[in-house]
């Protein structure tokens, strides 16, 4: 351990990310590798898995620059799985959450087994039947950049009952895969292979590598505002919420009720694309409509493909500066929505992920919850957490103390003037966007 560097890599819905990262959690290079999303229509969502977790996370590295760092850890979206050939290669599409290969034929409300994983595990057997593995976004990179196929316990659970602390032959003999032919489980403090003469940490999911390092705690909602928007709330007691993830913090006295949602920045950029001009800031705190965010369904706590978007209350005198801060209310009224159902008594807002770039979305963010919102110093928060759990697998921390990385940017304060126009909106939009 020479050098005290680690690198983190996220692979993301549009692009790769990485951070190499020095002892301190100072950023001492970075890179940004993008890749196309195909979505042609709301049914389909996949990579190409050779462009986005292969070639994306080599391109990545080469990028970043550096020779000699001590260890390296990778997050990625979750779920997403392809199958590959003996040297590892993606041999068929890189398939994302929410696309109808994985989709098992009912709505189930427990968000934590909802049978995703193993749908989109049955199409892509059947499309692939002789590949030498089936492995997720993150055990691909792992060997593309020279090391094992390895994904954290998390991500193993989040399969069950295909896992149960190992893979389940039982469970994997029906769907015609062998356990040899999934991706190798680790803990967070475990080596899991080697990159060069670097240890490589476990593959993680996105979002629990952006809560390792955010600095949210109890009493906290922690949103991360990507393709995808991402709500953690951070509640002192236990609190039981259908349709949303639960969990306790591993690292924090806290319990975690989460949600993920289609209003992220795969939403409002399809709002910025249609839009004939450029569109300045809305003035009028009561003169905006009121969007329905849902361009390709609903996932917590709806868990319903079938929703679609619209827009409401359009008046004559609203243009492009209103209907695009609509847009952003949307994903506000979004995440008050998960807060009113897990999190009444939240105090803050910690915002992380390239949304954060977008100060329009961050205050309005604020004006809806009418909370602050505090920016995470390092946007790419995943990347950034991807490289603590490469610092932890080397063993150069322990797991529990990632706060002494966080770090705090911009703070954004509801806006008095448009506190109760959002709170009248959100009240019509709750009766607009589906059951609570």
């Amino acid at each position: 351990m020479a050098s005290g560097i680690t690198i983190g890599l996220d692979i993301g819905t549009t692009s790769v990310k990485a951070v190499a990262v020095d002892g301190d959690g100072d950023i001492v290079a970075k890179a940004r590798v993008p890749h196309d999303l195909i979505a042609p229509d709301a049914a389909v969502f996949e990579h190409d898995a050779v462009q986005a977790w292969v070639h994306g996370p080599q391109r990545a590295i080469e990028q970043i620059g550096l020779a000699d760092y001590d260890a390296i850890a990778i997050a990625s979206m979750l779920p997403s799985f392809t199958a590959v050939d003996a040297s590892g290669v993606p041999i068929s599409p890189g398939l994302l959450y929410g696309d109808h290969r994985g989709r098992a034929g009912e709505v189930i409300p427990d968000a934590l087994n909802s049978g995703e994983f193993r749908a989109m595990l049955e199409w892509t057997v059947a499309n692939a039947p002789d590949a030498h593995g089936y492995w997720t976004a993150p055990a691909v990179a792992g060997v593309a950049i020279g090391g094992a196929p390895a994904i954290d316990y998390g991500t193993a659970f989040a399969l069950s009952p295909l896992w149960s602390g190992e893979w389940v032959a039982s469970q994997l003999e029906p769907l015609g895969i062998r356990v040899d032919q999934m991706p190798l489980v680790f803990g967070d403090d475990e080596v899991a292979g080697h990159v060069g003469s670097a240890v490589q940490g476990c593959g993680i999911a996105d979002a629990w590598a952006e809560a390792t390092v955010s600095g949210a705690g109890s009493g906290d909602v922690l949103v991360v505002c990507g393709t995808t928007l991402i709500a953690w709330c951070m509640v002192a007691a236990k609190v039981r919420v259908p349709g949303m993830w639960e969990f306790h913090h591993p690292f924090a006295d806290a319990h975690i009720v989460a949600g993920a949602s289609n209003a992220g920045a795969l939403f409002l950029n399809w709002v910025r694309r249609n839009l004939a001009d450029s569109p300045g800031l809305a003035t009028d705190p009561a003169g905006v409509p009121i969007w329905v965010p849902y361009l390709r369904g609903e996932r917590n706590p709806l868990h319903d493909t079938s929703l679609r978007a619209s827009l409401h209350d359009l008046e004559l005198g609203h243009g492009p500066a209103e209907i695009l801060r609509a847009a952003h209310e949307a994903t506000g009224f979004v995440t008050r929505r998960y807060l009113d159902l897990a999190a009444p008594g939240t105090t803050r807002v910690v915002a992380s992920g390239g949304g954060t770039h977008d100060g329009a979305w961050m205050q309005a963010l604020a004006d809806c919850t009418g909370l602050p919102v505090d920016l995470v110093a390092v946007p790419e928060g995943a990347a950034l957490g991807a490289a603590w759990h490469a610092r932890v697998a080397a063993g150069l921390d322990r797991a529990d103390d990632a706060g002494r990385w966080a770090r705090r940017g911009r703070r954004y304060e509801p806006d008095p003037r448009w506190q109760e126009p959002c709170t009248q909106r959100y009240l019509r939009w709750r009766d607009l966007a589906g059951p609570h």
